[in-house]
């Protein structure tokens, strides 16, 4: 509108003339005027000098230049991105990051671990409300039924188009075999209503015997609950077998976007060497005492993006008796030092650190006002000195770690990682 409206006067546009509204009549000059004064007072100028280069995603800013002379050679080159440009376009949600797919994957999702059956249906409602896009189930969470019934009641009000949403959803440990892929997707998508997923991860890299949906869903992760000695039973089933079987949903058209969850740097590399759609995003445990530097950094070598879980730190695991009530981030002393500086809450400032330096969040609430103000972290932003100190935290903490839970709840060791 601006460019139009004070820009150019050619035989392509007459000055004042170049924009209308849907009847045809003139935008009127004074609400021209005051959006060109806005611009104005923001705009930011680069002095240029000769071989600057700068990359500007017009998803999120617009670029423009000042006069200049023709004898420079400055050039300003534009493409537009591949795949939907209107996910994630929710209120709050206002950064997203661009899928291999061409896909936009909201920078904030909101995680539904450990959200109850009784309330899931209105807070995934609540969430769309509020500006939500990015909604990130599980058949293990056992609440996708109640998700779905969020999920419609949201796209029946009228709140939000399909299109819009960016809905995840994860393969269980039981469904690892290439028979059995098809048959878990298949019934994650009856349960949350939709006709396919924006993004279908595999859950952990453990493969389990199958267990039947007709004998119990979701299967958890022992394969006889009654059994004397219940356990966890594991299946010889190569991730590759998987992964293939992954690929066949995208090209079905059942799932848009396929990653992987709870994988290191090796095993991400192997899946990266006979993968013939190459993992979208890679899902793991991602917080301040946990900042995986080597990991982000293969991400993002390879286009990959990462998305960080239980970024609060040990807040989800105190009632689970894998952490104690002392190590939760919320209370770390710099991090309220950070929050008072900033005028914001340790949750935020703590958020604010992840998206920051590239990495999606999926943060659980079922209290409202905490879900806006998980959501609200785009007003501000971390010096890069405070960023940098944030990630000094670390203690290569993991708190989700097989190796421990799965002897201690289910009689097995399993460990994914050293």
């Amino acid at each position: 509108m601006i460019a139009a409206y004070t820009g150019w006067v050619d035989k392509r546009n007459e000055q004042g003339k170049g924009v209308v509204l849907a009847d045809g009549s003139l935008l009127d000059e004074a609400v021209m005027c005051d959006l060109v004064a806005f611009v104005e007072k923001e705009k930011v100028v680069f002095p240029w000098h000769p071989g600057n280069f700068v990359m500007i995603d017009n998803s999120v800013a617009a670029h423009s230049r000042q006069p200049f002379d023709p004898r420079s050679q400055r050039k300003v080159l534009a493409s537009i991105a591949n795949g939907r440009k209107d996910v994630g376009s929710g209120v709050g949600t206002t950064v997203d990051f661009v899928l291999c797919s061409g896909d936009r994957l909201p920078a904030v999702g909101l995680g539904l671990w450990k959200v109850s059956k009784d309330t899931c249906a209105e807070c995934v409602y609540a969430a769309i409300e509020m500006g939500y896009r990015c909604l990130d189930s599980a058949c293990d969470y056992g609440n996708e039924a109640e998700t779905g019934q969020g999920l419609q009641r949201a796209m029946s009000d009228g709140l939000v188009a399909r299109h819009e949403l960016f809905v995840v959803s994860k393969l269980w440990n039981t469904y690892h075999r290439r028979e059995h892929v098809r048959l878990a997707c298949l019934r994650t998508l009856r349960d949350l209503q939709v006709e396919y997923l924006d993004m279908y991860y595999v859950h952990f890299p453990i493969a389990l015997k199958f267990v039947d949906f007709e004998t119990r869903y979701p299967p958890e992760w022992l394969h006889d609950p009654s059994a004397p000695k219940p356990r966890m039973v594991p299946d010889d089933v190569p991730l590759h077998e998987t992964w293939a079987a992954m690929e066949e949903l995208v090209r079905e058209g059942l799932v848009r976007n396929i990653g992987l969850c709870n994988v290191q740097s090796a095993m991400l590399s192997d899946v990266l060497s006979y993968a013939k759609i190459k993992p979208s995003a890679l899902q793991v445990e991602l917080h301040p005492y946990l900042t995986q530097e080597k990991l982000h950094r293969l991400c993002r070598q390879h286009g990959i993006a990462l998305v960080g879980f239980s970024s609060f730190g040990s807040a989800s695991y105190v009632e689970l008796g894998m952490a104690e009530k002392n190590e939760s981030l919320l209370e770390d002393k710099w991090i309220k030092q950070l929050a008072a500086k900033y005028s914001r809450s340790p949750a935020q400032v703590v958020l604010r650190w992840a998206v920051q330096r590239g990495t999606g969040v999926i943060p659980k609430s079922q209290n409202a006002s905490r879900m806006k103000e998980n959501l609200s972290i785009f007003d501000f932003q971390l010096s890069d000195e405070d960023l940098n100190s944030i990630s000094l935290l670390n203690r290569n903490k993991r708190y989700n770690d097989p190796g421990n839970f799965c002897e201690a709840a289910f009689n097995s060791f399993h460990p994914i990682y050293d």
